[in-house]
């Protein structure tokens, strides 16, 4: 009997279960279609978070893990595949017998299909979960790629192969190159580096300048930058140098070029691995000393690079002045000059720059002032160089360019903004009435500068470097005319202050890494006119330290322990620019008796709060705040009373701006309404956090001519480093009362870097007949927008109209509703400099450009479309209906 029973039940679970398993699904139809909209949804809210921070790495330069790419086009199959799914839910025929009954074997498929989904974006979130999302990626040196600086000089041709030889040579990891200094070892080292990686020889070739004063937590940051190793800030420099250490000895064939060691270096306290270790990595040194590299440095191979012969100089000379010098009795005169510099390159080229075009009798008074032995207590060859350096500085035209050229050079500037800074404040410029004619001033004169060869290119357009030789000249031609202290090194020995009578008649004090134990308790410096401390926490201000200085009008206090501030500080009633840069500060009230001040930079200071005394300074131009992250209160009514501000940079401090004025009259903070007060403010950097504060008449757009305004959004990039000086990025969240096409945005002149992201009330980018539109913009990104309907419409316009001429980013995401980029007529050269196009996730959009725009994009380089469900071509071939 049990037997029957158990054959009667098996044969039941064959029979029955096929029948009752397909109504369970049945049963569960609505309830599997809500999980998998609940699921879907989460996944959608994944991607975007994620697709966010991936967006946001490849702005800043790092690559892209693979599995979170491999992810997110998971992600968004998925996505695609379930509004599949409910969009056959929405067309099928659920019901049958005209309607009374269910269509059962249409559910049961939905609903199997919906809880296959639903499971599989559950595995999706699963494997969602990553630590990082990027990686960074190591930029190759800039200098090894390119050889236009080197020349190559038959009498350097030994030289050059015998180092590549000892770097090939298991046997030496410690190599060194040696000169007087202004000969050409920096540029010899860099082209036996690139060299070097040409030829396999390394994987790796990083340089970093180490100066007189070596900063080993800048080098170990320099270098641990270039091989892609995170280093923390804060941590000791026997820490960092430990992880720089293992992380040297696991490269293969690295060669660390070290520039212009001046005495002895530690290299491992830096964490470069020791000439004698087992590693794949080799040093290059550059020094101006035998003694250097022999005694201090234990270098296993040593070079001399000798001054040029009489042929290469000549060579050089005329490379430089070109073919005006080739014949007649201009040639002789060159010949002649050309000897006395002595084949010295930091000679041979300023001179020829200072002279070319100019006329014979210009040249023959050049060589007279060559051959006159006059300069300042130098002899030998260092003194062929400073006197063919100031026989350059002679020839600068203007007096504003000799005295840039000197300001430069004893108060170790590198950097457009120092210049403009300090020269301003010493009324450097000539005939400038407003802070955005000193800008260009700041740059054309630093432009001439290089163009002169008294100044040499940085990594950006904004920063420059000062060759050694260079600068000594310029001190030492500084000092005998204006009365200089300038100390620049902690390796010198003690230095001692000047005696009363030479401080008397001092003009400008610079002191920078020095190491001075303490200044004097007030001292006499009735003519002192520029003084600079950088660099040494340590050093104590005495409390009546500028009584003496009252004729002060530039002080710059640079990584200063400044707490509290001396109280003399408020006798300097003369004083135009102030810099307390990267300081500890605590009480600043003091600042507010500066009544003839101009320019007031805290820029990465520890201030936390402005104090209302600020209010006071109703002559200020140029406030920067910049990276002062600690700043969050600004008191009601400090920046309206600055009525004569023109610059305010205030980009990276977490400020929570008031509400709009009338609206909360308890508000800890200024509101934004403020700025409306400033009448001449023409550059603005400033972080919006919520947009909600924003008022509704925003009339300082109207005059900004430089600015970098970011609302909603993190603070992000330098306009030094990615080259936009007009970026406007709103990111809406809160549905704050913000219209593209009410002005707001169109009130800013010359956008180049524009970032739209929300549901913002817009059918377009660019329209309406007569209208501007945005001829100066580079980058264009719009996301997550529904209303947007094209990005460029001229329907309406009578002629065809050029739309984005110097264009060269565009990145449109998540516009459900784009029809199309382009409505109307446009010309030929719109859209024509375009590098970089990427569309992802706009569903209506059919094509990318018409024909007649496609052919125009001639510097094209990257296209990528992705998501989009209609998109039919990229490049449509025949005129598509409007």
């Amino acid at each position: 009997m049990e037997i029957v029973i158990s054959v009667a039940a098996k044969v039941a679970e064959y029979l029955v279960a096929p029948i009752i398993y397909p109504f369970t699904y049945c049963c569960t139809y609505k309830t599997n279609f809500e999980k998998l909209n609940n699921e879907v949804d989460k996944l959608k809210n994944a991607r975007d978070s994620m697709q966010c921070k991936v967006d946001d790495s490849r702005i800043k330069g790092d690559g892209i893990q693979q599995h979170v790419e491999e992810w997110l086009f998971a992600a968004n199959k998925e996505i695609n595949e379930v509004k599949t799914i409910i969009e056959d839910k929405e067309n099928s025929n659920n019901r049958c017998l005209k309607g009374f009954c269910p269509n059962l074997r249409a559910r049961y498929q939905l609903s199997k299909k919906a809880e296959r989904e639903a499971n599989t974006i559950v595995g999706l979130h699963e494997k969602g979960r990553f630590d990082s999302v990027s990686f960074r990626t190591i930029p190759e040196e800039t200098w090894l790629k390119s050889t236009q600086d080197f020349m190559h000089f038959e009498s350097r041709k030994s030289t050059f192969k015998e180092i590549l030889d000892a770097l090939s040579n298991r046997d030496f990891n410690m190599i060194g190159v040696y000169e007087m200094g202004g000969i050409g070892k920096t540029t010899l080292v860099k082209e036996v580096g690139r060299q070097a990686k040409e030829n396999n020889l390394f994987e790796k070739v990083i340089s970093s300048r180490v100066s007189p004063t070596p900063q080993i937590k800048n080098i170990q940051g320099e270098i641990s930058e270039k091989i892609g190793l995170e280093l923390a800030e804060q941590s000791h420099e026997t820490v960092r140098a430990g992880r720089l250490l293992e992380r040297l000895k696991k490269e293969k064939k690295i060669l660390i070029i070290s520039d212009d060691i001046w005495g002895g270096l530690d290299l491992e306290a830096i964490g470069i691995p020791l000439a004698d270790d087992n590693s794949g990595c080799k040093v290059l040194l550059t020094a101006r000393s035998q003694d250097v590299l022999s005694c201090k440095m234990d270098c296993q191979q040593k070079f001399f690079v000798d001054v040029l012969n009489e042929k290469e100089a000549w060579s050089l000379f005329r490379k430089m002045t070109g073919d005006c010098i080739q014949n007649g009795e201009l040639k002789s005169v060159a010949t002649e000059i050309v000897k006395e510099c002595a084949g010295l390159p930091i000679a041979i080229v300023p001179v020829a720059r200072a002279l070319r075009n100019k006329r014979l009798f210009e040249w023959k008074d050049s060589l007279l002032e060559l051959r006159r032995p006059s300069f300042r207590n130098i002899s030998g060859t260092l003194e062929v160089a400073y006197k063919s350096i100031e026989l350059s500085y002679n020839h600068l035209n203007r007096e504003e360019l000799k005295r840039t050229f000197l300001l430069i050079g004893y108060a170790f500037i590198s950097c457009v903004k120092d210049v403009l800074y300090h020269g301003m404040g010493l009324g450097l410029f000539q005939n400038i009435n407003t802070s955005e004619e000193a800008w260009d001033r700041a740059h054309t004169l630093v432009d001439k500068l290089k163009k002169s060869c008294l100044l040499l290119d940085g990594n950006t357009s904004e920063r420059f470097s000062m060759h050694d030789v260079v600068r000594d000249a310029a001190i030492s031609i500084a000092s005998g005319d204006q009365h200089l202290f300038v100390v620049e090194s902690e390796v010198a020995p003690q230095i001692s202050w000047p005696d009363k009578e030479k401080l008397k008649v001092c003009t400008a004090i610079s002191l920078i890494y020095s190491n001075i134990s303490e200044l004097p308790q007030g001292f006499e410096c009735p003519q002192l006119k520029y003084f600079r401390i950088g660099n040494d926490p340590s050093l104590r201000i005495p409390d009546n330290f500028f009584a003496g200085m009252t004729g002060l009008k530039v002080l710059d206090f640079t990584e200063m322990h400044l707490l509290p501030l001396p109280s003399s500080l408020g006798l300097l009633q003369n004083l135009q620019t102030l810099c307390l840069d990267y300081c500890n500060l605590g009480d600043i009230a003091m600042i507010g008796d500066l009544k003839k001040l101009e320019i007031l930079s805290l820029r990465g200071s520890d201030v936390e709060k402005l104090v209302g005394e600020m209010g006071q300074l109703t002559q200020l131009r140029l406030l920067d705040l910049s990276k002062c992250f600690e700043l969050k209160v600004i008191p009601p009514n400090i920046i309206s009373s600055l009525s004569r501000l023109e610059e305010l940079y205030i980009g990276e401090s977490p400020i929570q701006w008031g509400k709009v004025e009338g609206l909360d009259n308890e508000r800890r903070n200024a509101s934004l309404h403020e700025l409306n007060h400033l009448s001449k403010l023409t550059s603005l950097e400033i972080l919006i956090q919520d947009e909600k504060t924003l008022p509704r008449d925003l009339l300082f757009f109207k005059i900004l001519k430089r600015y970098r305004i970011f609302i909603g959004y993190l603070w992000s990039g330098d306009p030094i480093l990615d080259g936009f000086s007009r970026k406007f990025k709103l990111k809406i969240t809160n549905g704050a009362n913000i219209c593209l096409n009410e002005g707001h945005i169109m009130q800013l002149k010359g956008i180049e870097d524009l970032s739209l992201h929300g549901l913002l009330d817009m059918k377009n980018v660019l329209c309406e007949p007569g209208r501007e539109g945005f001829p100066q913009l580079k980058h264009l990104e719009v996301r997550d927008n529904r209303s947007l309907c094209c990005v460029v419409d001229t329907v309406d316009c009578a002629t065809a109209l050029t739309a984005f001429p110097l264009l060269e980013s565009l990145f449109l995401e998540d516009l459900g509703n784009l029809e199309k980029i382009c409505r109307g007529s446009l010309t030929a050269e719109s859209f024509c400099k375009l590098k970089n196009i990427r569309v992802q996730r706009c569903d209506k959009l059919k094509i990318v450009f018409p024909l007649l725009i496609g052919r125009g994009l001639q510097q094209l380089q990257s296209i990528e479309v992705t998501k989009c469900q209609n998109m039919e071509v990229i490049f449509a071939s025949h005129k598509m209906p409007e």
